[in-house]
């Protein structure tokens, strides 16, 4: 395959990797979801991620259908991403993409899952050393020895089976006696302390080479020892050298040079040679140490495979693991149709959050005091402001996402059926003829095309007026029962719809007052087949309670009026004796 056969590798890009990574470094790469060297090779971090999300999931990105779902999927991946122990787990995670295939999702969902009970049952010791073994590795490079010596780590701290069982087999002392090959040997050089008897002849070499380099000082030195004869003055020279190199003087005298011209020549003829030859020495002996140093890797080469292989697949399923452990993740049932959680949370709600319970299709879940009900093909959400149902929208697609990239989801229990697309909008406040066509574009092509759909659509009437947004707002309830869909459509026209298929049921959510300071108090849990209310009079009390200028407050108090001052006023006093 030719690096511009992948998505998004165009010509500057590929002349980019072949320069820097050569050919078939650059598609091993993109093979195995390295973002690292990609960037490293000068490609964004964006470009890099778009490129292996395309090269390792083409068909499931296809899952996304409009920007608002990519959101949601990216914000995924970024939360899940945190939790990565290593480097190029986070790259890995980065590139997760929906999976087409349900036996690959139940796959990947049994390995995540072996990895979240394997990390629950780590005493704090234990989960610290992992985390260092990582980090240690991260540190070195994630290089082969870097591999090894992680093995080792997690082996020496009693990790077995489980997440860690591709480590079981391995032998400890081979790895050993890689571990400290691989260190040795860098970039096909035989590093210091190897072999004594290298690192001998490279001190002596370095010596004589200085020496050479400075042959006239040499010469001149001799010369003044008083030496008369060139005789005397050879014999100096080479006791001169032997001194000074810690060579033996018959290891001087093998390199001294033949009938020299003059002292001159005597010095710089044997300076070189000697030289030279310990080069010859150094070059022969790493040869013979390296060969030495390979065999000892080859020899452990299959547990050498294994540890890299496995370190870097375990690093991927624990990082996912402590994101699936630190926000209580359960197993998704996969069902052929429909959609239902039972307490489920938002990802992306902190602080305390009421779990809540919905469902939109046929499903078999049952909540422990709510049970929603099963068959409807579409929902139409209504409720106050601040209600939860733009969360709870948001919650369905990260719990449809999660499942679908094999991931398990923020509730007690969820069934999720198979959907070809996931069609979330958010409430867009923009009001104008482009907008409203924009998104019909977006969101009415994927009902029109085989395949299952899940509509998640948040106030389709903040794009255009009430009466045309209620009429389009039928049509696209009754197309998704036509086409086979699921839909949970949100709305405050609720009154302003016409009669809705039987397939489809209206939910609410209330607001049931405010708190001691003035919030306001919902239910997030959905009454099913009931109308919600906005309730305006429990904001207009807020606002009548908080207003300190007079006629700011008589302002208010008109639009009290307007509402309903008796229910105003009901709810003033009811904050006013809830605190006392």
């Amino acid at each position: 395959m030719r690096l511009e056969d992948y998505w998004g590798v165009g010509p500057k890009t590929s002349e980019r990797l072949r320069e820097t990574l050569g050919t078939e470094a650059a598609i091993g790469a993109i093979e195995s979801a390295d973002i690292r060297a990609l960037v490293d090779a000068g490609v964004s971090r964006g470009r890099a991620t778009r490129i292996l999300r395309r090269a390792n999931g083409d068909a499931g990105m296809a899952m996304l259908g409009t920007s608002d779902a990519r959101d949601v999927y990216d914000e995924l991946l970024s939360l899940a991403g945190e939790y990565a122990v290593t480097e190029h787990a986070a790259d890995r995670i980065r590139v997760l993409t929906p999976l087409t295939d349900r036996e690959a999702i139940e796959s990947r969902l049994d390995e995540v899952l072996d990895a979240t009970d394997a990390w629950r049952e780590l005493d704090d010791a234990d989960r610290e050393a992992v985390l260092d073994a990582f980090a240690q590795y991260d540190e070195r490079g994630g290089t082969e020895r870097a591999a090894v010596e992680a093995a080792l780590a997690l082996r020496e701290a009693g990790l077995r089976g489980g997440a860690f069982a591709a480590l079981d087999d391995v032998d400890p002392d081979a790895l050993r006696e890689a571990a400290g090959a691989l260190g040795y040997v860098d970039d096909g050089h035989v590093v210091e302390g190897a072999d004594d008897e290298l690192d001998r002849l490279r001190a002596k070499h370095e010596e004589a080479s200085a020496l050479s380099n400075s042959a006239f000082d040499v010469l001149d030195t001799v010369r003044d020892s008083g030496v008369r004869s060139l005789e005397d003055f050879e014999s100096a020279v080479v006791e001169y050298v032997a001194r000074e190199t810690d060579l033996t003087r018959g290891e001087v005298q093998s390199a001294a040079a033949d009938d020299p011209v003059d002292a001159a020549d005597f010095v710089s003829t044997t300076l070189r040679a000697l030289a030279t030859d310990l080069e010859t020495q150094v070059e022969r002996r790493e040869e013979t140490v390296r060969a030495e140093l390979d065999e000892a890797v080859e020899t452990a080469r299959a547990d050498v495979d294994a540890a890299v292989a496995a370190v870097d697949d375990i690093a991927f399923f624990l990082s996912l693991a402590r994101f699936a452990v630190a926000h209580n993740l359960r197993r998704p049932t996969l069902t052929d149709d429909g959609l239902a959680v039972t307490e489920a949370r938002n990802l992306l709600l902190d602080g305390e959050v009421q779990p809540v319970t919905y469902g939109v299709g046929t499903h078999g879940v049952a909540g422990g005091t709510v049970t929603p009900p099963s068959g409807d093909r579409v929902t139409v959400l209504t409720g106050a402001n601040s209600g939860g149902k733009t969360t709870l929208l948001e919650t369905l697609s990260q719990v449809t996402l999660l499942t679908a990239m094999g991931l398990p989801v923020p509730a007690a229990s969820a069934e999720v059926g198979q959907f070809d697309t996931v069609v979330f909008h958010r409430r867009h406040a923009s009001f104008n003829a482009g907008v409203l066509e924009s998104t019909l574009k977006s969101i009415v092509p994927p009902l029109t095309n085989d395949g299952r759909t899940l509509m998640l659509v948040d106030e389709f009437e903040a794009i255009t007026e009430p009466g045309r947004a209620a009429d389009l707002l039928n049509g696209l309830v009754q197309l998704t029962v036509d086409r086979g869909g699921l839909g949970v459509y949100v709305t405050h026209l609720a009154d302003e719809l016409s009669p809705l298929p039987p397939e489809a049921r209206i939910d609410g959510i209330f607001a049931e007052g405010l708190t001691q300071d003035l919030a306001l108090r919902v239910d997030y849990q959905p009454r099913f087949g009931t109308v919600g209310k906005s309730t305006p009079e429990f904001i207009v009390s807020r606002l009548v309670a908080n207003a300190t200028d007079r006629s700011v407050r008589q302002g208010f108090e008109a639009l009290a009026a307007a509402v309903g001052e008796e229910a105003v006023q009901q709810t003033l006093s009811d904050v006013q004796l809830s605190s006392e």
